[in-house]
């Protein structure tokens, strides 16, 4: 069982400055309105194997969720995985450069990993409306990532 979705920005900057706001993870909680902390667990330069805590708040809870990069091809593409509460979270961003600047695209999936018949009964009553609220806050980070690339 499965929830995923898709969203876009352009943004008024080139792939190199996109790529250096999204790939600058100790950085994101003062680009990302919804990040309050981020604790790096890993060293070195943003990578496969980079990993991290971060916490935020969604709907009304502060959550904190150890993340790791599973892909990194720069400055086109990069993965983020995450696992919590009995599912695999996957982020996957896609730089393409467009009409000057770049096509910032996000694709975000969850997947509950040993689904119970009442994780299916949750999931079909308020998968929906948690999908709506991971939107909503996917779309502001997408907005805030253009807003911090195009003042680069």
């Amino acid at each position: 069982m499965d929830h995923s979705t898709i969203l876009s920005q352009h943004v008024n900057a080139s792939r190199e400055k996109v790529w250096a706001v999204i790939s600058d993870i100790p950085g994101s909680a003062r680009t990302l309105s919804g990040v309050k902390a981020i604790q790096m667990l890993s060293e070195g330069p943003y990578g496969e194997g980079t990993r991290w805590k971060e916490t935020r708040v969604m709907m009304g809870r502060e959550e904190t969720v150890e993340m790791q990069v599973s892909q990194s091809d720069p400055p086109g593409s990069t993965t983020v995985t995450a696992r919590q509460g009995g599912a695999d979270y996957t982020t996957r961003f896609t730089l393409e450069e467009r009409d000057g600047g770049t096509e910032l695209t996000l694709f975000f999936a969850a997947e509950v990993l040993k689904p119970t018949f009442l994780s299916k009964v949750m999931m079909a009553a308020f998968g929906n409306l948690g999908m709506s609220v991971t939107r909503r806050a996917f779309a502001k980070d997408l907005a805030e990532i253009a807003a911090k690339a195009e003042s680069l």
